[in-house]
């Protein structure tokens, strides 16, 4: 295994986890005393439980340890000390060469069926695009593993940032179910939604929406996984606009004979067309959201927003080009 200097890679990402990084040394520690936590572990070795896995992109020398080419693999960095990350740790890629080897050593496993679980879990993570938890979730549910919901939480920083976006998209909701201070309870009831809190402050959407207390959880769920999305992509959008405007003006610096000039336009063009392609798929499915979400408001008909809920989660993974959801609204 590779050694991981604090100073460059783990006490930048001390307590964070975001679409790029899972960081179970901090969900760890933040459910010290979560006993449900501790029952429904993502990992069953303890030490691969409280590693920090990230998406990381291959520099030249570390692409060699992988038998075949790619630009990205995930990383797993297992720290010298949890609670001090600047310590450093120890780091291998899934599928490096010996990764089976290094990881039941590092994983220190007596029994091989947990080994072979923990593996599965690994590359299932491994095959995802990012990290998000509402796509890292639906990726574990739909092969049968199933782990605490303190896993798939939206990291703090990403709360904050999204607030604001939050509290604009349900405060249509809120003045429908709330007869008092709407703009008090729309705070109230995204900051329940977006930090995972299934609580009394959540009861007005509960109601109003006709769910048990199971269903609720899990509509509640998918309704933050949407929410998140369409404040990603509005985050995203105007950057990667502009990024594509910047593409079609590049050209190369030097002289370029009649094929390398017509194959620099392809590639260009392949990767307009591919991106737009994309976000055009992104985008109808978020319509299919929305036009639930329009449907409770306009209409006030929580059935039709409660079945969509409820059927979600699939889309998750059909927005990265796996499963295939069949909704029928």
């Amino acid at each position: 295994m590779a050694v991981e200097g604090a100073t460059r890679s783990l006490s930048a990402i001390r307590t964070a986890s975001s679409n790029r990084v899972l960081n179970l040394n901090a969900i760890g520690l933040r459910n010290a005393e979560n006993l449900a936590h501790r029952a429904m572990p993502l990992f069953l070795s303890p030490v691969i439980n409280h590693a920090i896995i990230l998406k990381h992109k291959l520099r030249a020398n570390e692409a060699d340890a992988m038998p075949d080419r790619r630009a990205v693999a995930t990383k797993i960095i297992i720290p010298y000390e949890r609670s001090n990350l600047r310590s450093g740790g120890r780091s291998m890629f899934v599928d490096q060469r010996d990764f089976e080897t290094l990881f039941r050593e590092i994983g220190n496993y007596k029994d091989e069926t947990e080994a072979v679980r923990d593996l599965i879990v690994l590359r299932l993570i491994d095959k995802l695009p990012s990290l998000d938890p509402f796509l890292l979730r639906e990726q574990l549910r739909s092969h049968d593993i199933r782990a605490n919901p303190s896993y798939f939480e939206i990291s703090a920083a990403d709360q904050q940032r999204m607030f604001g976006y939050a509290s604009n998209e349900m405060s249509r909701l809120t003045r429908l179910v709330n007869t008092g201070n709407s703009a008090d309870a729309t705070a109230k009831m995204v900051t329940a939604l977006l930090s995972s809190e299934v609580n009394e402050k959540l009861e007005p959407m509960r109601l109003t929406l006709d769910l048990n207390r199971e269903e609720f959880c899990e509509g509640a769920f998918s309704w933050r996984g949407f929410i998140y999305y369409k404040w990603t992509m509005s985050d995203f959008c105007p950057s990667l606009l502009k990024s594509l405007r910047e593409l079609r003006e590049l050209a190369p610096v030097e002289k370029v004979n009649a094929d390398q000039k017509a194959y620099f336009a392809d590639a260009k063009a392949t990767i307009v067309r591919g991106t737009k392609m994309n976000i055009d798929k992104v985008g109808d499915i978020i319509s299919i959201y929305d036009d639930a979400y329009d449907c409770l408001i306009d209409r006030q008909n929580p059935k039709l927003f409660r079945d969509f809920l409820l059927a979600a989660p699939s889309l998750f993974l059909q927005a990265c080009g796996g499963g295939r959801a069949d909704l029928h609204l």
